[in-house]
């Protein structure tokens, strides 16, 4: 089976979710119903991650022929991980901890995770709509590795 892999990105913050939420929906249905099979990684740092989760589940729901998953990859373990397991393996259907990143200074362990993530994958999805910030970062490291990618803020 040919996995494609697409991580996704973006804002802790983000101004207009329903903008965010109606140009992703397509992203996904393409994929979802164009390629073969589809992971996508994420995290759970912020407003565009928590909104990516949501729309992966409606359209697995919608889309699906068991042809896809969504993977929670975490810098390290959290409490919250730890203590709601089961509830976080209901919503996700994996759930990873990024080596790289657990053995890295906690203050750069997010950012090491992403750059994992990008190096796994095939497309990255970002949701950047100023340049600082963790997904500013992430951008700019998955450009210098020629990944292929979509900039959701972009798409008019």
């Amino acid at each position: 089976m040919d996995i494609y892999t697409v991580s996704l990105f973006g804002h802790r913050i983000i101004d207009d979710p329903f903008i965010v939420e109606e140009k992703l929906q397509n992203i996904l249905y393409d994929l979802i119903t164009e390629k073969e099979y589809v992971d996508f990684l994420l995290g759970r740092n912020g407003d565009f991650d928590i909104l990516a989760a949501s729309l992966i589940r409606q359209s697995k729901k919608k889309y699906d022929n068991g042809n896809c998953s969504m993977t929670l990859v975490l810098p390290y373990m959290t409490a919250d991980i730890r203590n709601n397991d089961q509830s976080y393996l209901n919503y996700y259907d994996n759930i990873e901890i990024c080596e790289q990143a657990y053995f890295s200074y906690y203050k750069a362990a997010i950012q090491n995770r992403n750059k994992c993530m990008v190096d796994r994958s095939d497309l990255v999805l970002f949701y950047v709509d100023h340049n600082s910030g963790g997904a500013y970062n992430t951008m700019v490291y998955a450009k210098k590795k020629n990944k292929n990618m979509i900039n959701i803020a972009h798409i008019k």
